[in-house]
């Protein structure tokens, strides 16, 4: 039996020698990489903490004491020694294990923060809680990347925790220079200097902390003596263990642009993806274009928040590097930053996940909209992300972001879309603008079969008995449903509002001529587009029915993106068969009554679709 088979609790750990430990820690990487080349999921951070997660759960006491992970993307090893070795094979696959703490899975798991910036605040707070209420003898340590301290929330939870020197705390400094990328920034920096021993204070002792290193962070025992010190310290210590992202593994050491952060299911002797790519992405079609703007207009800026190789403007940063702007984990300074450069005659492009932007609500709404700056938002891995589970989910940038006044969002379905809503955004000066996609393939091109006041109506045919309003890739969805109701005899017609928010004036306007609208999104239902659509429909004094069809509201398990939609009810056949129960009560139309030039172009666009039907 091998040394990681005994391991089933971090108490078995307690009686090994470093050289076990050592020995382990092998097995642990070995482990790793057989199982996430298999799986996916965040093998370079990972494999630059074992000896690091070895040594806290030798020198501190889980569950304990509390060990918190920022971000928890770097919990895979701690996962191993709390007992959930066997459940590596279903990583981020339903009814498998997530991809970052998760608290149903193990007592271990406090906290299940996939957002950066988090665990000092998590820390301070659980301190503060055991002072008050008289409880000793336990240690709360927050384990937090040196990219996550490009994040505002880590310094001001630094600023309160400092208040009180009395207070025990341990930030241990996981320091590999990066986040996805290079750290940026000043603070990036200074921790370059303490490394290499030219810095004769650290920042940390100044603000009041005590410090402890740089400290090997592949070194097991030379950790345990760091840790042993903090665990005995009376008030707030850092830990300074410098680690190397990636370690033990070639092709994520080669790998100089992540260093293996996020891997696909591979190969693990080549290094290749196993499975052959299906197409572009949204991802990469936006970088193509936004590369083509920016050449083109010497005022584009594209912003990001750590994530120039995710969002896909690593191309523009390599072509035309003074035009990408990475702040680090920021984006609460990233938004407000770009009404500055907005202000100052410049329209950046802040280019980030769907999940981040809820970070930057407060900068959008009051520094961008109030200002009626002309700001670019593009928001990758909108909708249902899938494998990274709940927290990355990007189901609620409709809903909260639709209360904006000015903003003008766009739901591309497909990669032509992008390209046009893109260059549309980027030539709109009247306030700020955002485009949505998710992650993955963009597929075929869905064409429009004619034009409705600004909007694509994408099919046509048979009564006035349905009205489909699709948001963005939902669009296959829709033709399906259609597809449906027309093997029932009824009539469809289906519409692809292309910016929608705030919701277009022509989609009353086809409303007030079908028995039912129907609204589908990969979005919340509770103040999503739906909701918006019936709420317009009132206003405008048209009283046709809605059925809107979304995600519900609660948080969703990781699993695929075509899994999750189909368990939510987004599909064709449910969506379908919902609609067909839904319309015998509903009144027929009268026939074609024309009231206005409207209603006029309304039906011309009906018999041109329908011509080109009869025609095939």
């Amino acid at each position: 039996m091998s040394l990681l088979e005994q391991v089933d609790a971090p108490t078995r750990l307690r009686g090994m020698t470093v050289s076990e430990l050592e020995e382990l820690a092998e097995e642990i990487r070995q482990f790793l990489i057989d199982k996430i080349t298999r799986t996916g999921g965040h093998l370079g951070p990972n494999l630059g903490v074992v000896e690091l997660t070895l040594a806290l759960h030798t020198v501190f006491d889980s569950p304990r004491d509390r060990l918190l992970w920022d971000t928890g993307h770097q919990s895979y090893v701690h996962k191993m020694l709390t007992g959930r070795q066997g459940g590596f094979d279903g990583m981020r696959k339903p009814g498998g294990l997530s991809g970052y703490p998760a608290r149903a899975e193990s007592e271990h798991d406090l906290v299940e923060n996939s957002h950066a910036s988090t665990a000092l605040s998590y820390a301070d707070g659980l301190a503060r809680a055991d002072a008050h209420r008289g409880v000793t003898g336990r240690s709360t340590v927050a384990i937090v990347g040196d990219g996550a301290l490009t994040g505002g929330m880590a310094w001001e939870a630094v600023n309160n925790t400092t208040g009180d020197p009395e207070r025990p705390l341990v930030i241990v400094l996981n320091d590999n220079g990066r986040s996805y990328a290079p750290t940026v920034g000043g603070m990036g920096t200074h921790l370059e200097k303490l490394r290499a021993g030219t810095s004769d204070h650290s920042v940390f002792e100044q603000l009041g902390l005590a410090y402890i290193g740089p400290v090997d962070g592949h070194d097991i025992h030379a950790l345990q003596e760091a840790l042993r010190r903090a665990k005995v310290s009376n008030g707030p210590v850092v830990v300074h263990a410098v680690t190397e992202k990636g370690r033990g593994f070639e092709h994520t050491e080669r790998n100089t642009l992540d260093l293996g952060h996020a891997i696909k299911p591979m190969d693990r002797s080549t290094g290749r993806p196993l499975s052959s790519s299906s197409g572009p992405s949204f991802t990469s079609v936006f970088s193509a274009h936004m590369e083509r703007i920016a050449r083109e207009r010497p005022d584009v800026v594209a912003v990001t928040a750590a994530m120039v190789e995710p969002t896909g403007l690593v191309p523009l940063q390599e072509h035309v590097p003074d035009r990408v702007v990475d702040v680090g984990i920021a984006e609460q300074h990233a938004v407000c930053m770009s009404a500055g450069m907005a202000m100052g005659g410049l329209h950046p492009v802040v280019a980030v996940y769907s999940t981040f932007a809820n970070r930057a609500l407060d900068q959008l709404l009051m520094d961008v909209a109030l200002h009626r700056r002309a700001v670019t938002f593009v928001l990758d891995r909108s909708g249902v992300t899938g494998d990274d589970g709940p927290s990355h989910n990007g189901m609620w940038d409709l809903s909260a972001l639709q209360m904006v006044p000015g903003l003008r969002i766009a739901a591309p379905r497909d990669g032509t879309r992008l390209g046009e809503l893109l260059e549309e955004a980027v030539s709109w000066d009247e306030g700020p603008t955002l485009l949505r996609y998710p992650k993955g393939p963009t597929g075929p091109d869905v064409p429009a079969q004619a034009t409705f006041e600004g909007m694509d109506v994408l099919t046509r045919s048979g009564p006035l008995d349905v009205l489909i309003v699709s948001v963005g890739t939902m669009a296959g969805v829709a033709m399906d449903v259609a597809d449906g109701l027309r093997a029932q005899g009824l009539g469809t017609t289906v519409v692809d509002p292309r910016w929608v928010s705030p919701v277009n004036d022509g989609v009353a306007h086809m409303a007030r001529r079908h028995r039912l609208v129907v609204t589908i999104e990969d979005n919340s239902r509770v103040c999503g587009i739906g909701s918006s659509v019936a709420q317009s429909l009132r206003d405008a004094d048209v009283f046709t029915p809605v059925r809107d069809f979304g995600l519900p509201r609660r948080f969703l398990d990781h699993g695929k993106r075509g899994e999750i939609l189909t368990d939510c009810g987004l599909d064709g056949r449910e969506i379908t068969l919902a609609v067909i129960e839904t319309l015998p009560g509903l009144p027929h139309q009268d026939g074609p009554r024309v009231h206005d030039s409207v209603d006029v172009e309304f039906e011309r666009i009906t018999l041109r679709t329908q011509d080109e039907q009869e025609t095939r």
